[in-house]
């Protein structure tokens, strides 16, 4: 991974935002020799159907757990 200065980096922002993209290499912004940030190549995520499926829990009857009279009283 290829460090930085602040200073530096925003002198030649658009360069090694181009550089990020090309190589796919991150980059670390310091300042004062200390992490300020890391610039991170973009990388497209897909959904992946089903992945809340098993997080989800389903009940038949809803009414039941209340009882009828506690359902009435919550409308």
């Amino acid at each position: 991974m290829k460090t930085m200065a602040i200073t530096d980096f925003k002198a030649h922002a658009l360069q090694v935002l181009a550089e990020v993209a090309a190589r796919k290499e991150r980059v670390l912004v310091t300042k004062h020799g200390k992490p300020l940030a890391e610039v991170v190549p973009y990388t497209e995520t897909k959904p992946t159907p089903g992945r809340l499926a098993e997080a989800l829990v389903f009940q038949e009857d809803i009414v039941s757990p209340l009882g009828e009279e506690m359902w009435d009283a919550c409308r």
